[in-house]
C-alpha cells in the first residue's frame, strides 16, 4: 500500500509534496452541514461511526487532499473519563463538573478502561479504512494532555487560563497528577487508533501558547514526548506529528526534542526559523495563515513562498491552524491545487 503522505512524514523522497488541511471536515462544507443536521448535534455526530466516517471522507473527494483526518473531537477523552460534556450553541464545549481538587480527579475513570470506551472512534476508523482509496492516508489524532487539562480544569474554553495557571504556580503537584492521568489514557487511545487502521497520528496542543516558554516543557511538551515514546516503542513505522500552537520562542531557543517524525509549524512561527532549528531532525508541515484562504491571491503568494523556503528541505503543505467555517469551498480547492502545482518535481 503506497502512500505518498506516509512516505513524506517519514522523510522519504516523494514525487511531490503532499497536502492536507487541519479541520478538513467542517462548517465550510455544505455536505458536512447536511450530515451534521441529520445527526442532531455535534456530539451525536462524533458518536455515530457511519456519519463520522462520511464527513471524514468528504474533503478527500471534494477538495482533493492527500490524507483524510479522522472526524472526532479531542474532548471525547475527558467525556469518557466520566466528565459531563455538552456543546452549547454559540458558547462551545462545557463541562459541568470541572476538576479542581485531587478528590475531583480521583472520581474519574482512568487508563485503558477509558480507551476501551471509545469504540465509536475505532469503528469510524474501520469504516473509513474500508472506503478510503489505498493511496490516501488516514490521520488519527488526540489533544495534548495540557490542552485537554485546560478544558477539564476551566470547565470550558478560556482566554485567560487563570484557573489552570493558578494551579500551575500554586499547586503544581495537582496539575501534574491531572496531566499524568490524561497522558496514560491518551497513550492507550492513540494505540487503539493505530490498531484500528490509522496510518499517521497527530498530537494537537492548541493552547500551548498559554504557557510561558520556560514552563512549557514541564507542563506540556514532556507529556507529549512521553506519548510519542510509548507509541514509537510499539509501532516504530507509524509516523507521529506534533503540533503545538504558538511556541515560536520555545522553537527559537532550541528546546524541541523527542522521538517523533513531523513538527507542525503554526502560522505565527517563521518557517525559515523552524527550518533552521528543526529541519535537520524533523519533517516540517504547515505554516500558512488560515485567513489567507479568503483570498486566492494571498493563498498563492504564501504557497509559493513556502515552496521556495523549503525547496531543499522536507515539508508537508498544510495550514498553520484549522480552516475557518466561512472559507469558500472553491478557495480551499484552490489552496490544494496550488500546493500540488508548486511542489511538482521534474
Amino acid at each position: 500500500m503506497s502512500k505518498i503522505f506516509v512516505d513524506a512524514c517519514l522523510g522519504k523522497e516523494t514525487p511531490y509534496t503532499p497536502v492536507w488541511m487541519m479541520r478538513q471536515a467542517g462548517r465550510y462544507l455544505p455536505e458536512y452541514m447536511r450530515v451534521r443536521e441529520e445527526a442532531g448535534s455535534f456530539l451525536e455526530l462524533c458518536h455515530d461511526p457511519k456519519k463520522a466516517a462520511e464527513v471524514t471522507l468528504q474533503p478527500v473527494d471534494i477538495i482533493g487532499v492527500d490524507a483524510a483526518i479522522l472526524f472526532s473531537d479531542i474532548l471525547v477523552v475527558p467525556d469518557e473519563m466520566g466528565m459531563d460534556l455538552s456543546f452549547v450553541k454559540g458558547e462551545g464545549p462545557k463541562f459541568s463538573d470541572p476538576i479542581r481538587t485531587q478528590e475531583d480527579l480521583d472520581r474519574l475513570v482512568k487508563g485503558k478502561e477509558v480507551a476501551d470506551r471509545l469504540t465509536y472512534v475505532y469503528d469510524t476508523i474501520k469504516i473509513v479504512r474500508e472506503e478510503l482509496r489505498d493511496d490516501i492516508a488516514l490521520i488519527g489524532f488526540c489533544g495534548a494532555p495540557w490542552t485537554l487539562a485546560t478544558y477539564m480544569i476551566e470547565g470550558q474554553g478560556t482566554k485567560t487560563y487563570n484557573i489552570c495557571k493558578k494551579m500551575m504556580y500554586s499547586n503544581p503537584e495537582l496539575l501534574h497528577n491531572i496531566l499524568h492521568e490524561v497522558t496514560q489514557v491518551v497513550k492507550y487511545y492513540m494505540e487503539q487508533q493505530i490498531v484500528s487502521g490509522v496510518d499517521v497520528v497527530q498530537i494537537f496542543d492548541s493552547w500551548a501558547a498559554a504557557i510561558e516558554p520556560s514552563k512549557y516543557d514541564e507542563f506540556s511538551w514532556r507529556y507529549m514526548v512521553e506519548i510519542a515514546d510509548y507509541l514509537k516503542s510499539k509501532y516504530p513505522d507509524t509516523p507521529i506529528i506534533m503540533f503545538p500552537k504558538g511556541i515560536s520562542a520555545f522553537v527559537e531557543r532550541g528546546w524541541v526534542y523527542g522521538n517523533f517524525d513531523v513538527f507542525g509549524v503554526d502560522w505565527g512561527t517563521p518557517m525559515a526559523l523552524a527550518k533552521e532549528k528543526l529541519g535537520d531532525r524533523y519533517v516540517l508541515q504547515g505554516n500558512m495563515e488560515p485567513c489567507r484562504l479568503y483570498s486566492k491571491e494571498a493563498t498563492t503568494e504564501c504557497v509559493e513562498s513556502l515552496a521556495e523556503t523549503m525547496r531543499d528541505g522536507r515539508h508537508i503543505f498544510n495550514l498553520g491552524h484549522g480552516i475557518l467555517p466561512d472559507v469558500p469551498v472553491e478557495n480551499a480547492i484552490h489552496f490544494v491545487n496550488e500546493c500540488k502545482r508548486a511542489s511538482k518535481r521534474s
